[in-house]
């Protein structure tokens, strides 16, 4: 059964096919050659998604214990560890069923509020229209502003803000009267590997229930999307790299499997603004939030919980080159009675490794430790230098037990 009533007419200055204007002067930070990582968001009068620094966060699977009705999972038979090693997932069949399976879970996000308006993708997540998205495409709607969802079948519903979580990126909302919608199987992006065949599903520049198909170009991959609006925090995570075709208006949208399993959500794009206009598209650069490591936070957003992210305890910036490592992330600062300081960590220390994952830098760390939970223990591999930038002594493990903001 599909939404009930009668189609909702748009929020105020929100259509079909609203168009970008050009974003404000001195809102979008640059990287070389005029490439920048943008949220994914079509947007109108809100400029968002610039580039920067800084962090967010990824986690472990939520207790099973609650009395909200369960997410629909995969089987572990299911899951697409060995997809690109299979003869089935090369042929476009696979692709159509994957499709297929997806289409009807997948929504348009209509928001307006103060700050402007905008459009992105959503997941649904229950039959009553609990529907995960991503905090900037619906974070401009949060105080006071509209939302609107648009089903596959052309049905609209307003929805309202269930929860949200800045430095994840994440939210959830929940759709009025509505029942009986089709829920995405979540699967486990744990068990990708590079190469794996993925499908990206959403409503680019609009055009709803637009497939584009890839295969995952990295894992673990450290992106900036810049400071969320409502935060001091900018938000930093482990992606998974695709270069399935995202675009602005599939945020929030699936990066699914061949067998139609969502294992990431669609979030940010590498573009050249310099030479795409006011928004810039595919170039084959998109990045998605791994579902396994996200589905913590979205169970705490659906009980109307704030979320909780690890920490170590410092502020980071990167580690320069003459000090002879291999990248690393130099602490400036470490917080008093924090997991950092009562590990013995120090100023001038430098953090080349959490557990087996190397950090070339200050944004690797920041990601690579917001993919566990608080309470989690790691060991992190630090060197230590002098301020006449001299390392002394030899690397060291230092085990700690991640704090809690």
């Amino acid at each position: 059964m599909t939404p009930g009533g009668t189609p909702l007419p748009y929020p105020p200055g929100l259509s079909p096919h609203t168009q970008p204007p050009p974003p404000p002067t001195g809102t979008d930070r640059s990287l070389r050659a005029g490439r920048i990582l943008v949220a994914a968001t079509l947007l109108g009068a809100l400029a968002g998604g610039a580039a920067g620094v800084g962090g967010a966060a990824l986690f472990d699977e939520a207790s099973s214990q609650s009395d909200q009705t369960p997410l629909v999972r995969s089987g572990a038979d299911t899951s697409t560890g060995g997809a690109a090693a299979d003869p089935a997932a090369e042929a476009s069949g696979a692709i159509e069923a994957a499709a297929a399976e997806t289409l009807p879970s997948v929504v348009k996000i209509y928001a307006a509020g103060g700050a402007g308006k905008g459009s992105g993708s959503g997941i649904i997540l229950t039959q009553d229209g609990q529907i995960l998205t991503n905090n900037h495409v619906v974070e401009v709607a949060a105080d006071g502003g509209k939302l609107a969802v648009s089903f596959s079948d052309g049905m609209t519903a307003e929805a309202t803000i269930l929860g949200r979580d800045p430095l994840t990126d994440l939210a959830v909302i929940q759709t009025e009267n509505v029942s009986g919608l089709a829920p995405a199987t979540l699967g486990d992006s744990d068990s990708l590997t590079v190469g794996d065949q993925v499908v990206a599903v959403g409503a680019p520049f609009g055009l709803e229930s637009t497939v584009t198909s890839g295969i995952v170009s990295a894992l673990n991959r450290p992106v900036s999307t810049g400071v969320a609006a409502d935060s001091r925090e900018q938000t930093v995570f482990p992606a998974i790299q695709t270069d399935a075709a995202i675009n602005p208006g599939n945020s929030g949208g699936p990066l699914i499997d061949i067998e139609g399993n969502v294992v990431g959500i669609n979030s940010a794009i590498r573009t050249d603004m310099a030479n795409a206009g006011a928004q810039g598209g595919s170039i084959g650069l998109g990045f998605a939030i791994p579902i396994s490591d996200a589905i913590a936070i979205v169970e705490q957003l659906r009980a109307g919980e704030p979320a909780t992210h690890a920490r170590i305890g410092v502020s980071v910036g990167n580690a320069s080159d003459d000090l002879g490592l291999p990248g690393g992330a130099l602490v400036q600062t470490v917080e008093d009675g924090t997991a950092a300081d009562g590990a013995g960590l120090d100023v001038g220390d430098v953090i080349t490794k959490v557990d087996d994952v190397a950090i070339p830098d200050s944004d690797s760390l920041v990601a690579t430790v917001r993919s566990y939970r608080p309470g989690d223990t790691v060991t992190l591999m630090v060197s230590s230098s002098r301020a006449d930038g001299e390392v002394v002594g030899e690397p060291r493990g230092v085990e700690i037990e991640l704090g809690s903001d």
